[in-house]
């Protein structure tokens, strides 16, 4: 067995915490938790191991750096340890692990870079804790919005700010995490696809494009409320008659666009709530949370004017008021072209079957792509299912995306 093979296989489940992948509750490490805290722990200890120089920035991204020059360029990788409520140990984490396997086989081989070589582990990539995506990103980029955030709190009723200082970060300082632009050369993520386009097709790689951030809505339906045995048909207010057809609509409409275009576009109905929710009373309100993402921006902005006339129609139609509210509209990211021609070309020359294609799940690199050239990897992950614990991608998998981050890194290090 190829020593890199035991390598990977010891530190993910180093990394995970735990001594075996099977676990059927998945792992839970929450933003700014305990469990985040222990995983980044174990990264500066795996990354001391291969003599890198690590600390933790002031808003919580743990970096790890092999340094050969200061008045050199800085290359980095990097992913994320945080998972959702009962995820799998391969979103995120398998990026982080295979840029630390690929410093290990340059260092293994005596490859003396020319650039610095960072990797970082960014802090609170999911949305699990907060609803707040990307927090360590956005904080390196500049654009962590401290009033937005100060107030915002998890389930248990502890904000942002509390999480933060428990974890040991000082609210006062997390602008200071903010990199400047010539500190960087570029950036480069792998992840699993957290999709089936890979494995499907037998693919080895994916080479992404693009990242097709969303648009969300909230659809509230109005109605009254009344009693359900004593109120006529006819005479009800009933909001979850009116709304209801919303969700084959939605469906139906996203299946006809990608018939008629190039771009490919999903819209999900993904949460509902009903008030007062009760056996016996029709619901006076109706709350819908919808979901559009494409990274062709206009078909995401025609599919909510779609919803929005919709809405108009089931107004006339029934005694009810909807109002639509826009909570996000985020215009898609399209990654550096040229690292994406080399990072083909490095994959292809390796004999890997190797595709581009779109990310339709949003990553940490979406943020670092608004201040350096940015490229993000893929690699196939089993029936392509993410954020469960079922969640699996081979050893020979994380070899491959290795491989092709180390010859990148020989060409461009």
């Amino acid at each position: 067995m190829d020593l890199i093979t035991l390598w990977l296989e010891e530190k993910l489940l180093a990394l995970n915490g735990t001594t075996t992948m099977n676990r059927p509750d998945g792992f839970t490490r929450l933003g700014f938790s305990l469990e985040e805290k222990k995983a980044h722990s174990q990264f500066a200890e795996i990354a001391e191991e291969l003599g890198l120089i690590t600390y933790q920035d002031e808003a919580g991204n743990r970096w790890a750096v092999w340094e050969v020059d200061q008045q050199a360029p800085t290359i980095a990788m990097g992913s994320h340890l945080d998972t959702v409520h009962s995820g799998g140990g391969y979103d995120g984490l398998a990026g982080v692990l295979c840029a630390l396997a690929a410093v290990k086989q340059l260092k293994d081989c005596a490859f003396r870079p020319k650039k610095n070589i960072a990797v970082i582990s960014f802090i609170s990539e999911e949305s699990a804790r907060f609803g707040i995506s990307t927090i360590g990103s956005k904080a390196i980029i500049g654009e962590l919005h401290k009033a937005e955030l100060a107030p915002i709190q998890d389930s248990d009723g502890i904000t942002v700010t509390q999480a933060m200082e428990d974890y040991g970060i000082d609210w006062d300082r997390i602008e200071q995490a903010e990199v400047p632009r010539e500190n960087l050369e570029f950036f480069l993520e792998l992840h699993i696809e957290q999709g089936s386009i890979l494995e499907k097709n037998h693919y080895d790689i994916g080479v992404v494009k693009g990242i097709a951030c969303p648009i969300r809505l909230i659809i509230r339906a109005q109605g009254t409320a009344n009693h359900t045995g004593t109120t006529p048909m006819d005479e009800r207010k009933d909001a979850f008659v009116a709304i209801a057809p919303l969700v084959t609509f939605v469906y139906e409409e996203a299946l006809k666009m990608n018939e008629n275009n190039g771009s490919t576009i999903v819209a999900t109905v993904s949460k509902a709530t009903l008030k007062p929710n009760a056996m016996n009373v029709i619901p006076s309100e109706v709350e819908l949370g919808i979901d559009i993402r494409s990274v062709d921006d206009d078909l995401k902005r025609i599919m909510k004017e779609k919803i929005i006339d919709f809405c108009q129609q089931v107004e006339q139609k029934h005694p009810v008021t909807v109002e639509v509210q826009t909570l996000v509209n985020n215009d898609s990211v399209l990654l550096d072209e040229a690292m994406q021609t080399k990072l083909l070309q490095v994959s292809e020359r390796l004999g890997y079957k190797t595709m581009r294609m779109d990310s339709g799940a949003g990553h940490d690199v979406m943020n670092m792509a608004k201040r350096w050239p940015s490229g993000l990897l893929f690699i196939p992950c089993r029936d392509g299912l993410s954020h469960h614990p079922k969640e699996f991608t081979s050893i020979e998998n994380l070899e491959k995306g290795t491989h092709v981050l180390v010859e990148f890194l020989r060409t461009e290090a």
